[in-house]
């Protein structure tokens, strides 16, 4: 089943919806592989989410130890004007609660 990630902006949480549920969590680790998914035709947003097939790597709310676990290589930008992201696919994803996107690399990936 297809998960969709994006920032609730109205409650300040991140949104991960599938086609029958949907939860908020304050922060989501995502531990698989993603894809960027742009609508720019749709009147309302969001137009653009982050989407992983499969609940196996969504962590709601991770304890900071395991964050810590993980190296931060940089920000996933959303551009809501051109409705576009920086990158395009990955491997690993912390949803601060701040709102941020970072794309993450294994501790023991990032010294090799």
């Amino acid at each position: 089943m297809k998960f969709k990630i994006y920032r609730c902006n109205c409650r300040k949480t991140w949104s991960i919806q599938t086609r029958k549920s949907r939860v908020h969590a304050g922060t989501v680790l995502l531990n698989a592989s993603w894809s960027a998914e742009l609508k720019p035709e749709r009147k309302n947003d969001p137009k653009g989410f982050v989407t992983t097939n499969g609940e196996t790597g969504i962590i709601f709310n991770p304890d900071r130890e395991l964050v810590e676990q993980f190296v931060k290589v940089k920000k996933l930008i959303y551009d809501k004007k051109n409705v576009n992201f920086n990158v395009k696919q990955g491997e690993c994803l912390y949803f601060a609660e701040d709102g941020t996107c970072f794309i993450l690399k294994k501790m023991d990936e990032a010294i090799s």
